[in-house]
């Protein structure tokens, strides 16, 4: 029997600066563009957003940080609102398009400078049991 691997799912992650201030730092908005992006995405929402204001130990840290888990896996946000900084994750089991979500997140947020790194992760997932493969066999690249 054949398998045929692919890898688990696509893992894009945005660095943003140059942003809305107001929006970055506005727990109402976060909460609002978490809670209606899964289904935008085609992505299963499982639990409302979780978003709450965070002070860190650097008082400059400051910020809003969000995260909504999907059936897929999650979405994350974390803002640094005095830095005019934030990051924002999708990480999925399910293909979607990466293009899309970053379109959606520098608009909603009118950023003006994005470092944009994807990751296709899992590659050697098993999709089923039958396709699990041993530690033992497996060589580290």
């Amino acid at each position: 029997m054949t398998v045929v691997r692919s890898e688990f799912g696509p893992h894009l992650m945005l660095d943003c600066r140059g942003c809305n201030l107001e929006k970055i730092g506005n727990l109402e908005f976060v909460f609002k563009f978490l809670n209606e992006l899964p289904e935008r995405i085609g992505m299963t929402k499982i639990t409302q957003p979780y978003v709450f204001p965070y002070e860190g130990l650097i008082p400059e840290d400051k910020g809003i940080t969000g995260t909504v888990i999907i059936a897929e896996s999650h979405i994350t946000f974390h803002s640094f609102t005095d830095k005019d900084y934030f990051f924002f994750d999708v990480f999925s089991c399910k293909h979607f398009d990466v293009d899309q979500v970053a379109c959606l997140v520098q608009e909603a947020f009118e950023v003006l400078h994005v470092e944009r790194h994807e990751a296709l992760r899992g590659k050697d997932f098993p999709r089923s049991l039958e396709e699990r493969v041993p530690l033992v066999s497996l060589q580290t690249v």
